[in-house]
């Protein structure tokens, strides 16, 4: 049992006495009994308390309060957990802790708040927009009228033209007909994947029957979506989709000219068949249709004027249908032409009573028209062309053979305004203006139609020049006046070869430099040979090829270089067929080319096809034999030894 204690003995102000005073050490970290105990020895701990003792001792005041006194607040050292702080009293609600946290709850809801109007305009977007805000012209009408400080009055509000809500239309064909897209993400398609959906259907074979005629078991066709909506645009703007197009699409596979030849075809059909015509150039390699030429509507604007092109997954590869109810929307590139002008395209437009090159006057007919009315240059590339022609006559000093003024050649008046030099008939008038040869060299990547002929499966450059003076000696009279051929032209050359301008004159496009130097070459110096390459003037001298066509090479070009030498194309084409002329502008007498180029193809179009093939006499024509001696376009290439001898276009 522990001993009992009086008073005294615990309280620090008591005096207790010799006999039982006990020294009492507060159990402190800091203090110097619990350094003692800690690291001295008993006998020196004993020194240590003997020495405590007599300090009390000789103290005459002590404290008044126990040491341990939870009221003490005296200075000193503290224990552990003195400087841990009570918990505060009353929990998280009592009145003073709201207030000192009201920031912190008040951010937290806020965050909230944002946080769920952040996924309600992801999962709905526009319904905060329609639940908080008010259209403008709201808000105006409720704002006070604002009066202006002078007497001018006041411009009204502007109120926003209401937009009806769009109405869209699904087609969908039967599922035995139906053409599908769900594999593709990307429209419109490449020609590419047009021709394979195109292979897909038919299977390696097309129909038989008539070329229009729709097949028993209906059409292939497309889902349309179409808005049906008439929105009331402004006068010039386009509302409704277009019911029934045909889009060619340019997708760079093949060059300029072999595009453009099968464009022309479905511009035919388009007019034909009345239904609105577009040209797609979203995979072109060439730049944008309106870089060269001009816009397909403001020529030829269909049957439905201002209405909108099909959107592009809406747009058929193979469709072709009597149907009115139908109305497809066809899309035809240089990869699904086959598909579309093959052998029933043929049986269709050629005329089956004709011989030879006589069958295929109506698809020429077709192309020509295309070109006059749909294919033409724009407004850059028509001064180019009228430059490249001025030129040429500048140089020749022709001011009283070039008597004509220049007017615009769509004006219904032009022919009827333009004087004549001498009195005839428009044939001699037109006689007058053609005052050159144009001669067309094809190397690069092209093999000649008739490679069957040459060893090295090339034309040789004698087979160019021998062209050229024989169509120059058969065609041009040094006396025009007095000549008795009705198919010549005036010669204004100097008539010896030793004075520029000697025979012949001649208008020469090659995209091959070497060839077209050593084609002129085996002239005389003195002849009158002009190319883009050679003009005097530095915009057209700027279009001429570096080096010869190569398909492959030319997609590596970048774009402008790419731009730049279909605009050399354009010009050379315009100078070899004459095509595009305007009123008074000088003309090309004849062609000189290979059947195995496209441009020489369609360069037999702007002498027409009579012209062309020589039957402009009172001759019998009708076997279809070409008239080797009144021709305007002759084929060094072939040369009649193949027939047909003339091509619309071809297929890749």
């Amino acid at each position: 049992m522990a001993p009992a204690h009086t008073l005294p003995d615990i309280l620090v102000s008591g005096r207790p006495s010799r006999s039982d005073y006990r020294v009492l050490t507060p159990r402190t970290p800091h203090s110097r009994a619990g350094r003692a105990e800690e690291g001295f020895t008993e006998v020196e701990l004993q020194a240590f308390q003997d020495d405590e003792a007599n300090e009390y001792r000789s103290q005459s005041q002590q404290q008044s309060q126990p040491l341990l006194s939870p009221h003490s607040r005296a200075p000193g050292y503290r224990s552990r957990g003195d400087d841990h702080n009570a918990r505060t009293k009353g929990g998280f609600f009592a009145p003073s802790n709201i207030l000192k946290n009201l920031p912190l709850v008040g951010g937290s809801v806020m965050a909230v708040m944002l946080l769920v109007l952040v996924v309600v305009s992801f999962k709905e977007p526009g319904s905060l927009e329609a639940a908080f805000l008010q259209s403008p012209g709201q808000f105006v009408e409720s704002a006070e009228p604002y009066v202006p400080a002078n007497d001018h009055t006041a411009a009204p509000p502007y109120t926003p033209v209401a937009r009806p809500t769009p109405s869209i239309v699904e087609q969908r064909p039967p599922a035995n007909l139906l053409i599908s897209y769900e594999n593709y993400s990307s429209f419109p398609l490449t020609g590419a994947e047009y021709r394979y959906e195109c292979a897909k259907l038919t299977a390696g074979f097309m129909h038989h029957g008539e070329y229009w005629d729709e097949p028993p078991m209906g059409t292939h066709d497309v889902v349309h979506h179409d808005d049906a909506t008439d929105y009331h645009l402004p006068e010039g703007e386009r509302t409704k989709v277009c019911s029934s197009t045909i889009t060619y699409m340019l997708d760079g596979h093949v060059g300029l000219m072999a595009d453009l030849a099968l464009m022309a075809q479905a511009a035919a059909h388009a007019r034909e068949r009345n239904r609105t015509f577009f040209v797609d150039d979203t995979h072109w390699n060439r730049g944008k249709w309106s870089d060269h030429f001009q816009p397909i509507h403001s020529l030829e604007p269909g049957p439905e004027p201002g209405c909108r092109r099909p959107p592009p997954e809406g747009m058929s590869p193979i469709t072709r249908s009597r149907s009115i109810s139908r109305r497809p929307r066809i899309v035809v590139s240089s990869r699904t032409a086959q598909f579309h002008f093959g052998h029933p395209f043929s049986e269709e437009y050629e005329d089956p009573y004709a011989h030879q090159v006589n069958r295929l006057r109506p698809i020429f007919e077709r192309a020509r028209e295309s070109f006059e009315r749909v294919i033409r240059p724009n407004a850059y590339m028509g001064d180019l062309i009228r430059e490249a022609r001025k030129k040429v006559a500048q140089l020749l000093s022709l001011p009283t053979i070039y008597p004509y003024p220049v007017e615009d050649p769509n004006a219904e008046s032009a022919q009827s305004k333009q004087p004549s030099a001498r009195d005839g008939s428009d044939a001699e008038k037109r006689a007058l203006k053609q005052i050159y040869i144009a001669v067309h060299i094809r190397k690069g990547d092209r093999q000649p139609e008739g490679y069957m002929f040459y060893p090295d499966k090339q034309v040789p450059a004698e087979a160019y020049v021998k062209g050229a003076r024989e169509t120059w000696s058969r065609l041009y009279a040094h006396d025009y006046v007095e000549s008795t051929n009705a198919s010549a032209h005036p010669d204004v050359s100097s008539g010896h070869p030793d004075h520029y301008p000697a025979s012949p004159i001649m208008w020469v496009a090659s995209d091959s430099p070497p060839a077209a130097r050593a084609f002129v070459g085996a002239f005389p110096p003195a002849t009158a040979s002009f190319s883009l390459e050679h003009s005097v003037t530095p915009e057209l001298r700027a279009l001429a090829p570096a080096e010869e066509y190569v398909q492959a090479q030319f997609e590596k070009e970048d774009l402008a270089e790419r731009v730049r030498l279909t605009r050399g194309m354009i010009v050379d084409f315009a100078m070899l067929s004459g095509m595009w002329a305007w009123p008074g502008d000088i003309l090309p007498g004849a062609v000189v080319c290979g059947m195995g180029s496209n441009v020489c193809g369609m360069a037999a179009l702007g002498f027409g096809f009579d012209r062309a093939f020589g039957f402009d006499d009172d001759e019998d024509h009708s076997m279809g034999v070409i008239n080797r001696e009144r021709r305007r376009w002759v084929d060094v290439d072939v040369d009649g030894r193949i027939d047909p001898a003339w091509l619309a276009f071809e297929f890749h």
